[in-house]
């Protein structure tokens, strides 16, 4: 296996506005969507639409959802062996996109919040298969440390995207991944200040590198790019100018997409230059999971 994506799987509930609702307005949709999410997920299903060869670690509920989340990772050729039922209900995320492709993102994390430890550790001799683990925040932290350690110990590689942001995470496991991806409204939260100019992002992830000893930081930049962060490397990939349509999970398309990169041998500036074409791609169709280009898809676009 390439990848191993330990983390969260959703079920995404997209009403399309031409405006947020002020607070106690009751206003008319004009459409409404449906379909599989989570950032785990959606950086799987990426990566596996990219030809990488991906294996799951997460927890679905007992309800109607899970038997389609289920075979929606099937049908894009990732591993389910770890993906476990368990009581309760499955994780849901309502997302609202206006008019300009702009979302905002409630998640209920469901059965996601029930993804433990133990099961990181069950799972050890199939993520230690794997050439790189990648991990998010929408499981608990406890279960994000118990992959970053077992990782470490068995030599895999580590991606953490700090999403949703969560200032209790620990320096400490921040410097034990080999790349650590957070967008620019994540940096802020975890630098505890508005990060609005290039500069002062490159600032606050400057300090972050030294605070924390990282290898890489990688900072999502959305229209602007992306931005990457060494000891001694400062490098801004501009990204490609499109017709956004729906900007939503274009974040999990880039991950997706550099990881595979990665897998597959390319250095990070090439990496990064590709995961911003894909990501880019993504926000050219609605949906999350359902505008990431296979690879045959994507090698043929033609912005």
């Amino acid at each position: 296996m390439d990848i191993a994506v330990v983390g969260s799987n959703m079920v995404d509930l997209i009403t399309y506005i031409e405006r947020m609702p002020k607070i106690g307005e009751t206003l008319e949709a004009p459409e409404f969507e449906m379909g599989p999410g989570g950032k785990g997920a959606n950086q799987a299903i990426a990566a596996s639409r990219l030809g990488a060869k991906v294996r799951m670690v997460t927890r679905v509920g007992n309800d109607i959802f899970a038997a389609n989340t289920i075979k929606n990772f099937e049908n894009n050729g990732i591993d389910t062996e770890w993906v476990l039922e368990t009581e309760g209900s499955s994780g849901v995320a309502p997302i609202f996109v206006d008019q300009d492709s702009n979302n905002s993102i409630v998640i209920i994390k469901g059965a996601n919040a029930l993804l433990t430890p133990e099961d990181v550790a069950n799972a050890a001799d199939a993520i230690a298969e794997c050439e790189l683990l990648v991990l998010q925040l929408e499981v608990p932290l406890e279960t994000v440390y118990a992959a970053i350690d077992l990782a470490v110990d068995k030599g895999v590689p580590v991606l953490l995207n700090p999403a949703p942001a969560d200032t209790r995470l620990d320096p400490e496991y921040v410097a034990k991944c080999t790349y650590f991806v957070p967008n620019e409204t994540e940096l802020s939260l975890l630098a505890g200040k508005d990060l609005v100019e290039l500069d002062e992002i490159r600032e606050a992830g400057k300090k972050i590198l030294a605070e924390s000893n990282l290898e890489n930081l990688i900072v999502t930049l959305g229209s602007r790019g992306s931005l990457w962060l060494t000891e001694t490397d400062d490098v801004l990939v501009e990204s490609l100018k499109v017709d956004a349509v729906d900007s939503t999970g274009a974040g999990d398309a880039f991950i997706g997409c550099f990881a595979t990169c990665i897998v597959k041998g390319d250095d990070v500036p090439a990496a990064l230059k590709t995961a911003s074409r894909y990501a880019a791609n993504s926000v050219t169709k609605r949906g999350t999971q359902y505008s990431y280009a296979t690879a045959e898809e994507f090698e043929a676009w033609k912005p």
